[in-house]
């Protein structure tokens, strides 16, 4: 039992929407764990963070992908800093994963002022390019493929990565 493609990738780098694109092409369930982590919480993300913590997320989030990495034919796409947690990383091992990499620019557009993304309060372009910084070199590390999303339609980046599944 496996997910059939994990994706990665910084905030703003269109994980959910390609997600969403490759399960209704495959005929697949698509599962985002930052959704099962706000459902089982009964809270959206960025209240667990003012309420309980990062630490208490990230023990959610974990949670949440020792689960769907159970999912048999699902695409699953993880939250951005899902990464940071070196068992995670060890546990996609065995996996398909893509890494969805986004020119800073880019990601700030689609980001935009977003208070659903905590880890982005305050100046956003400063804050997301410090957490692309860190953070790349560990989606790369986990990814069997990398697909840059610039300039690519929806459509475009589901194509290169479907054709990396057949």
């Amino acid at each position: 039992m496996s997910p059939v493609v994990v994706l990665v990738g910084p905030p703003g780098s269109g994980k959910s929407t390609i997600a969403a694109l490759l399960a209704e092409r495959l005929k697949a369930t698509h599962r985002d764990t930052d959704t099962d982590i706000e459902a089982g919480a009964g809270k959206p993300i960025s209240e667990i963070f003012v309420d309980e913590g990062e630490p208490h997320f990230r023990e959610l989030e974990r949670a949440a992908i020792v689960e769907a990495l159970k999912g048999d034919g699902e695409v699953l796409s993880l939250g951005g800093g899902a990464i940071l947690d070196p068992a995670t990383r060890a546990d996609l091992a065995g996996h398909t994963v893509v890494f969805l990499d986004v020119s800073l620019g880019e990601a700030s557009k689609r980001v935009g002022l977003s208070v659903a993304r905590p880890l982005l309060l305050g100046n956003v372009r400063t804050q997301l390019r410090n957490l692309m910084e860190a953070r790349r070199h560990l989606y790369a590390e986990v990814a069997k493929l990398t697909v840059t999303t610039d300039n690519k339609s929806p459509d475009e980046i589901a194509d290169e990565i479907l054709e990396h599944l057949t």
